[in-house]
């Protein structure tokens, strides 16, 4: 997805509040919370199309576009893209509705990062397992 759309990809998984304990110390929320936030959101997706135990093993490409600030609404959206034996990839974005108290309030929401998570199926032990695809939780 290119910086300007307006409409994010993919379905809503996770929405969260932006705190002031996940500043830096310029008060920008720290670029790790938000991916922390993105790796939940795709554990969850991931969990929800595999009906197993997942493990993240992949980060692709994550790109910050712009800061997120204290009260903002962070929206996470997931789509997923591939489904092998093992292993599954989803795009992730995370969008922002903006904090009142934001000086300039341009735009309603807006992108700000994007990335590819790949999580593996595994079973109690740790180990890779077979995905099955028709499988309903």
């Amino acid at each position: 997805m290119m910086q300007g759309n307006n409409h994010p990809k993919g379905k809503l998984i996770l929405r969260t509040l932006a705190m002031p304990a996940d500043t830096n110390p310029d008060g920008d929320i720290f670029g790790g919370w938000i991916m922390a936030q993105m790796d939940i959101a795709g554990g969850i997706m991931a969990r929800e199309k595999t009906c197993s135990r997942i493990v993240t093993v992949a980060v692709e490409s994550i790109t910050f576009i712009k800061p997120v600030h204290v009260g903002d609404v962070v929206c996470c959206y997931g789509e997923v893209v591939k489904i092998g034996t093992t292993s599954i990839t989803i795009n992730l974005e995370v969008w922002v509705k903006p904090s009142l108290n934001r000086p300039s309030r341009e735009e309603l929401k807006f992108q700000v990062t994007k990335a590819a998570f790949t999580y593996v199926a595994v079973d109690h032990s740790g180990r890779k397992q077979v995905i099955q695809r028709d499988c309903v939780c």
